[in-house]
């Protein structure tokens, strides 16, 4: 994205995890797009630079490193606020689902790793922008879950598992919060990116065909919906697991 392509500034500023590529890019896009200063985190530091190019540089910075280091965390609120000035929304994107099969069997290191980075991790950036800046001046944070967490989700169990606790997450948040800052969640089905090949690849027809409106989800459809969340639109809106699916959960009833 150009500067000549860019809106006017928002004057309002986002802090989005694991935001190289997949639904974190895709949020980070739709709020570049509508005017928000950006800054964006993941691991990969090449993919960083990539993405923030592409972002474009005047108003996105990258702060590469890993979520659930505490460290990292602390570096990236204090980046977003030397460079932008405040932190009004915080975005908690970055997981990880590492094993798959079921969780009767499943390692517990494995299970931690997993609690670390998807539910851990975000309650230490909501804590880091509560006191850097929403704590006295406002703002949201959108926290993104999934279906697996409001589901039975077999052979991704501890996935689903930590995602239902980022769900509880975003309940105690909400309340704790209020009413200075909104504090929310969406619940993605299956997305087309990297994090979920696994679970379309060789058979994405068949897979979008179980959904009642016939297409997977990409990022920019989570990255309107969080667009939403952090808006004006939104502002009576807090403690909610907004269900982004296709339809699928339709299909859960009595055929």
């Amino acid at each position: 994205m150009t500067s000549a392509q860019l809106p006017e500034p928002s004057g309002k500023v986002a802090l989005i995890t694991g935001a190289s590529r997949g639904i974190g890019y895709g949020v980070a896009e739709a709020l570049v797009r509508r005017g928000d200063c950006v800054c964006i985190t993941g691991r990969n530091e090449d993919a960083l630079k990539e993405a923030v190019e592409r972002l474009g540089a005047d108003r996105v910075i990258g702060v590469p490193g890993k979520a659930h280091d505490e460290a990292h965390q602390a570096v990236a609120v204090e980046r977003a606020m030397e460079a932008f000035g405040r932190v009004d929304f915080l975005v908690n994107n970055a997981g990880t689902n590492p094993v798959f099969g079921p969780i009767a069997d499943l390692d517990l290191n494995v299970a931690r790793k997993v609690f670390e980075t998807n539910v851990v991790s975000a309650l230490g950036f909501a804590q880091k922008t509560w006191h850097a800046w929403q704590k006295d001046n406002g703002g949201a944070i959108v926290n993104i879950a999934s279906i697996t967490g409001v589901s039975a989700s077999p052979f991704i169990g501890a996935y689903g598992i930590s995602k239902a606790a980022m769900i509880n997450l975003t309940l105690q948040l909400a309340h704790e919060y209020a009413p200075k800052a909104r504090v929310n969640a969406i619940a993605p089905a299956v997305v087309k990116t990297r994090f979920a090949q696994a679970l379309y690849e060789g058979r994405e027809a068949e897979t979008a065909a179980s959904y009642p409106l016939g297409r997977l989800g990409v990022p920019s459809d989570i990255g309107g919906a969080a667009a939403f969340l952090t808006s004006e639109q939104s502002d009576w809106i807090t403690g909610q697991t907004l269900v982004v699916d296709g339809g699928i959960f339709l299909n859960a009833g009595v055929h």
